[in-house]
């Protein structure tokens, strides 16, 4: 259970949240939604413990992650942030066997049997595992978010984190996302992922939770939120029988 009491954040001195709470279960797929600069990534670091709140205390079962050592806190949290520079031009297997955190260097070859099961299961999730053997430099946009996407379900990691995951897919890909979130979280995982593709947000039948500059202004099943009222108020639109978003007027 993560827990989000009232907290509040800021980058530099400008504040970016504002008195947020709210409960995490496990087992749960939860999108978080809002328009640019609502707080959304910010959210996103302080649950993984990388930006501290200036007030209030985030739990994971019943621990402040405040108090949580950072290789304590990678076996719990996985993140996936918006931004994923390779500083190496590892092959792909080698950067998805980074997911498997255990406190030192591993490498696919080097790795455990339930390590690289693990890891053949992440690539195969994302369909990754047809770009093995190749240097991450040789692959598309697309094809580096499918192997980010398969390092952070390669970890053991109860908690997933993903700062707008489906940014770079293609739609058949974006579909298969969804999927495998379902299924991680069917397995028990609680995931928290941002997006702006509200379709694809409805289609995971989860939790939604709405972000408007830096405070929570609505939560609920993701079929039933946004509604037309946060849609106008939150978003500036409205939807369209077409099922295109206009301006509001």
């Amino acid at each position: 259970m993560i827990r989000v009491e009232t907290i509040s954040a800021n980058l530099g001195t400008r504040p970016v949240l504002s008195r947020v709470s709210f409960d995490l279960a496990p087992g749960t797929l939860n999108a978080l939604i809002g328009p640019n600069g609502a707080g959304k990534s910010t959210l996103l670091r302080v649950l993984a413990g990388i930006l501290p709140v200036s007030a209030g205390r985030i739990t994971l079962d019943g621990q402040d992650i405040a108090t949580l050592k950072p290789a304590a806190r990678a076996r719990r949290v996985a993140w996936l942030p918006q931004s994923r520079p390779v500083a190496w031009n590892l092959r792909v297997e080698d950067l998805v066997a980074l997911g498997r955190f255990n406190g030192r260097a591993l490498t696919y070859a080097g790795a455990a049997p339930d390590d690289r099961r693990a890891i053949d299961a992440a690539l195969s999730k994302t369909g990754a595992d047809a770009f093995i053997g190749r240097p991450v430099e040789s692959l598309s946009g697309g094809e580096l978010a499918r192997v980010h996407l398969a390092r952070v379900f390669a970890s053991s990691a109860p908690v997933l984190l993903l700062d707008e995951p489906a940014a770079a897919l293609d739609l058949r890909h974006q579909i298969d996302l969804i999927a495998t979130l379902k299924s991680e979280a069917e397995s028990g995982r609680t995931i928290v992922f941002s997006a702006h593709d509200l379709t694809l947000v409805r289609e995971t039948r989860g939790r939604t939770l709405v972000l408007q500059e830096g405070r929570l202004v609505a939560e609920g099943p993701a079929r039933q939120i946004p509604d037309a009222n946060i849609l106008r108020e939150v978003f500036g639109v409205e939807a369209r029988n077409s099922g295109f978003f206009t301006p509001a007027i």
